[in-house]
C-alpha cells in the first residue's frame, strides 16, 4: 500500500523552501500553491535592500529576503493576512467606498490582488537605517487550489497529463498497473524495483496501488475545488470508484451535520466518468436501484468533457480539461 496522503506538494518548513524568489515563484505557480510576491518599489534614504528586491511568502514558507528585521517581519505578516482575506485591498485604491463595503474583506480578495504599504523604517520599525521603503504585495492563487484525482493511465489520461502539465494544479494520478507508467521512466530506471523517479512535472504525482479506491475518501476531505476523473480500463472498477465518491461525500455531509456544521455549504466535488451514453445510463440506473438520491446521481458528469467534437485521445483530453477549467473559474 502506498502513502495515501493527498496533501498539496510543498515545502514543509522555511528551511526547505527555495532560496531565491524566482525559484519559489516558478514552483508555487506550477503547483497552484497560494503565495505573495513582495517587491520593494520605492526607497528613500537608507534601507536594508535596494529597489526591486523581492521575496516570496506562502502560508507556511518564505524564500529570499527583504533584509530581515522589523520590516521583513511585518511584510511576512501582511502577506499572510492578504492570503487569508484579512486585509481589504480595495480601501487603499478607492477611499470613497462606504464603511459597509469596507467591512467585506474576504470578498474583495481577487486572484490577482495587488496591495502596497509604506514603511518608515526608523519611526515605526525602530530600524537604524532611518530611511523608508514602499513594498508592493502581489497575491497569486488566492482562490482555492485546483486539485485533480485521476484514475486510469490509458491513452486519454496520458493525453490529459500533457495538458495538465501546463496548468497550475495539483494532480494525483492513480493506476494499479506499474507498466502503464513505464513510458515516463528513463532507461536506467526501467526494471528497478525501488522507488522510481518519473519524468513528469512536480505537481503530477504517480500513485501505483492495487486498491485505487482507497484514494477517494482522503481526496474528498481536502479543501478547495476537487475534481475526480474516473477513466480506468475496467467498467466494474469505474462503478466502484464513482460509488465510493458518492459514499464519501455523503459521509462527510452527515459528519458535518452531526457537528452542527452547515453541511449544505459543503460543495460536492466534480465526479466525472468517461463513458458512452449507454454506460452512463447503466451506471445511473444501478445507483438509483441501490437507493442513491436521484438529485445526487444527476450531479455525476457522464460522459465527461465539453462537446467539442473529435474522438482522438488528445481531443477528448482537451474537452475534459476545458470542462474542468470552466467549472473551476465559474465557481
Amino acid at each position: 500500500m502506498s502513502d495515501l496522503s493527498l496533501e498539496p506538494i510543498q515545502a514543509a518548513s522555511t528551511s526547505q523552501a527555495p532560496k531565491r524568489w524566482y525559484d519559489g515563484l516558478a514552483q508555487y505557480q506550477q503547483q497552484g500553491i497560494q503565495h505573495v510576491l513582495a517587491t520593494v518599489v520605492a526607497v528613500n534614504g537608507s534601507a536594508p535592500r535596494a529597489l526591486q528586491a523581492k521575496m516570496i511568502v506562502t502560508p507556511d514558507t518564505i524564500c529570499d529576503t527583504l533584509g530581515g528585521g522589523g520590516l521583513e517581519h511585518d511584510v511576512i505578516n501582511t502577506a499572510r493576512q492578504l492570503l487569508k482575506g484579512e486585509i481589504d485591498t480595495q480601501v487603499a485604491t478607492n477611499s470613497k467606498r462606504s464603511a459597509e463595503d469596507k467591512s467585506e474583506k474576504a470578498k474583495l480578495i481577487r486572484r490577482d490582488a495587488v496591495y502596497t504599504k509604506h514603511y518608515p523604517l526608523g519611526a515605526k520599525l525602530a530600524q537604524c537605517c532611518g530611511g523608508s521603503v514602499t513594498v508592493m504585495f502581489e497575491c497569486f492563487n488566492v482562490t482555492p487550489p485546483l486539485s485533480i484525482l485521476v484514475f486510469g493511465a490509458g491513452h486519454v489520461a496520458s493525453a490529459l497529463m500533457t495538458v495538465l502539465a501546463e496548468l497550475p494544479c495539483q494532480v494525483d494520478w492513480v493506476d494499479s498497473r506499474p507498466e502503464m507508467f513505464e513510458r515516463y521512466l528513463s532507461e536506467d530506471d526501467k526494471g528497478k524495483t525501488s522507488q522510481h523517479s518519473y519524468h513528469l512535472p512536480a505537481h503530477v504525482r504517480v500513485r501505483i496501488d492495487e486498491e485505487p479506491i482507497d484514494f477517494v475518501r482522503p481526496f474528498i476531505k481536502k479543501q478547495g475545488q476537487r475534481f475526480i476523473l474516473v477513466m480506468t480500463h475496467d467498467h466494474s472498477l469505474d462503478f466502484d470508484l464513482v460509488r465510493e465518491a458518492l459514499d464519501s461525500y455523503i459521509a462527510l455531509s452527515v459528519d458535518a451535520a452531526n457537528k452542527d456544521t452547515d453541511y449544505t455549504k459543503i460543495a460536492m466535488p466534480y465526479i466525472g466518468c468517461i463513458s458512452s451514453a449507454t454506460k452512463a445510463k447503466r451506471f445511473q440506473d444501478r445507483l438509483l436501484q441501490r437507493g442513491y438520491d436521484e438529485q445526487l446521481v444527476n450531479q455525476i458528469t457522464m460522459p465527461i468533457g465539453l462537446t467539442l467534437g473529435g474522438k482522438e485521445p488528445m481531443a477528448v483530453a482537451v474537452s475534459i480539461a476545458a470542462q474542468i477549467l470552466q467549472q473551476y473559474h465559474n465557481s
